[in-house]
C-alpha cells in the first residue's frame, strides 16, 4: 500500500472537517509509518499529540481512513522523532499518482513551492483586479504598485497568487534575490536572532532581498517590536525600489494593533481585494485540478462539487484530492453518489444553515436565550457565546466583518474583528475552548 498516498487524502479530508487551528495543531508533522492486516500506525511527533489524538480524535481518523480504503480496520498511534518522519516521507516509493504534501517542495532558500505557478491559476470575476496588478508588479519592479497589498478571506488564492508572482519573477529575472515568508515566521526569525545576539545578521538578511513577499500580515497584532522591525525593513527596501507585497484576510484599515505609521505605509501602494469565486469560477477550477491526474472526473461529479462547495478555493482542493485518493484507492471509476457520501459527513459542505439557527444552537449550547446574543448586554455568560457566534461565522461561513455585525444586533465591524482574533488567540492554548467548539461544529454538521 502506498502510506503516503492514503495519508494525504486522508488529511485533505481531515484538513476541511476541522479548522484550520486544530488541524495545524494536531496533525502537522504526522505520517503512515506501517500498515499490517488492516491496521494502520500513524507517526506522531510527541506523546503529548499521541494522547490527544487517541482522546480526542481517534474515531473520527479511523471513519476518514475507512472511507478511503474499506481495508482499514483499527488506528495506532507511535511517537518518532520528527526529523524521522519526514525522511520517511520523502523516500517512501510512490507509484502510478502521488498526493504530495506541499510542504515537501518548499526552497528553503526564498521560501517559494515552485507548484505555485500562474499557469495554474485560474482568473475569474472574484480575482480579476488583483491578477491584473500582480502582472502590472511583475513588469515594473519596485515602480508600479508599490507595496502591493492583496486581502480578502481565507482560502481564495491569496497564497497561491503571491506565491506564483515569486516564482515568476525568479524565472524571469533570474538575478533578482527573491524571499517569501510569513508574518509568524517572520517574527520568529526575529525572535531567534534577538535570543542569540545577531540581529544585525537579521536585518542585514531581509534587507538583500529585491522582492520582499510577507503572507498573514494580520498577525501582527501585540507584536510591537516586529512592527518596529518591518517598519525600518519597509522604509529601506521602498527607497531602494525592491518590491514589498503584503497580503492580509482584511484591509490594512481593519488590522487591529496596526501602527498607524505602518498603516499609511500599507496605503500608499495599490491594495487588491480578492472575493468569493461564483459557481462558474469554481467549476473552472476544479476542472483544471483534472489536469493534473491521469483520472477523469465526470462533469455531473465536477458540477455537484461546484455548487456543494461555496466559498473556499482551499476546501475545494481538498474535496478533490479526496476523489483522487478513492479512485486510485479503490481502482475504479468514482460516480456521483460516491462523492455524495464523501461530502455528506463533511461540516463544511454547503453551509446551508442560517445565522439565526447558529446563534440559537451555540446559545442553547451554553444555556442562555438567543435574545441575548443580540442584545447590547456584557454579562459574562453572554459575552463568550457571543464571541464564538462572531468567531465560527467568520472562520467556517467567510461571511464578512460587516455583515456579522449587522447580523448581531447592529455592532460595528471593530468589535467583531475583536472578537474572532479574542477566540482565535485563546484556542492556541486553551484545550477546553477547542473541545467545546468542536462539539458545536458537530452539531452544525
Amino acid at each position: 500500500m502506498d502510506y503516503q498516498q492514503l495519508w494525504n487524502s486522508a488529511l485533505s479530508q481531515i484538513e476541511i472537517e476541522l479548522s484550520r487551528v486544530n488541524f495545524n495543531t494536531w496533525f502537522k508533522n504526522t505520517r503512515i509509518i506501517d500498515y499490517k492486516e488492516g491496521e494502520v500506525t500513524i507517526g506522531v511527533p510527541n506523546e503529548f499529540v499521541k494522547d490527544w489524538l487517541n482522546q480526542k480524535y481517534h474515531k473520527f481518523i479511523l471513519r476518514i481512513l475507512r472511507m478511503i480504503h474499506e481495508g482499514v480496520r483499527s488506528v495506532v498511534f507511535t511517537v518518532v522523532k520528527p526529523e524521522t518522519l519526514q525522511k520517511k516521507a520523502q523516500h517512501i516509493a510512490i507509484t502510478g499518482q502521488t498526493l504530495p504534501l506541499q510542504d515537501l517542495y518548499v526552497n528553503k532558500d526564498d521560501g517559494l513551492n515552485p507548484r505555485y505557478t500562474f499557469d495554474n491559476f485560474i482568473v475569474g470575476s472574484f480575482n480579476e483586479v488583483a491578477y491584473a496588478s500582480s502582472q502590472a508588479v511583475i513588469n515594473g519592479l519596485g515602480i508600479v504598485y508599490n507595496p502591493l497589498f492583496v486581502y480578502g478571506p481565507t482560502g481564495l488564492g491569496k497564497t497561491h497568487m503571491m506565491q506564483a508572482i515569486g516564482n515568476t519573477v525568479k524565472k524571469k529575472y533570474p538575478e533578482r534575490k527573491i524571499f517569501y515568508t510569513s508574518l509568524e515566521k517572520f517574527y520568529m526569525d526575529m525572535v531567534n536572532a534577538t535570543n542569540l545576539n545577531k540581529i544585525n545578521v537579521f536585518k542585514e538578511k531581509y534587507r538583500k532581498y529585491d522582492v520582499f513577499i510577507m503572507d498573514d500580515i494580520q498577525f501582527i497584532n501585540g507584536k510591537e517590536r516586529t512592527q518596529d522591525e518591518l517598519f525600518h525593513l519597509f522604509n529601506s527596501l521602498y527607497e531602494m525600489n525592491k518590491q514589498i507585497i503584503f497580503s492580509s484576510d482584511v484591509h490594512p484599515n481593519l488590522i487591529i494593533g496596526l501602527e498607524d505609521r505602518l498603516r499609511s505605509r500599507f496605503n500608499q501602494g495599490m491594495i487588491v481585494d480578492i472575493n468569493v469565486p461564483p459557481f462558474e469560477s469554481r467549476l473552472a477550477i476544479l476542472q483544471s485540478k483534472t489536469k493534473e491526474y491521469r483520472d477523469k472526473i465526470p462533469q455531473e461529479v465536477l458540477e455537484y462539487v461546484a455548487e456543494s462547495i461555496q466559498g473556499n478555493i482551499r476546501e475545494l482542493e481538498g474535496v478533490m484530492t479526496s476523489i483522487f485518493g478513492h479512485i486510485q484507492m479503490k481502482n475504479q471509476a468514482i460516480t456521483l453518489l460516491d462523492v455524495k457520501n464523501l461530502l455528506k459527513n463533511s461540516a463544511r459542505a454547503k453551509k446551508s444553515i442560517s445565522i439565526p439557527e447558529i446563534v440559537k444552537l451555540i446559545a442553547d449550547y451554553y444555556h442562555i436565550p438567543d435574545v441575548y446574543i443580540y442584545n447590547k448586554t456584557r454579562r459574562k455568560d453572554v459575552v463568550k457565546p457571543r464571541q464564538i457566534v462572531m468567531y465560527l461565522l467568520r472562520e467556517d461561513f467567510d461571511i464578512s466583518y460587516p455583515m456579522i455585525g449587522d447580523r448581531l444586533g447592529g455592532r460595528d465591524h471593530t468589535t467583531v474583528i475583536h472578537s474572532y482574533e479574542k477566540i482565535k488567540g485563546l484556542l492556541k492554548d486553551n484545550p477546553q475552548l477547542s473541545r467545546e467548539i468542536e462539539d458545536i461544529r458537530q452539531m452544525i454538521a
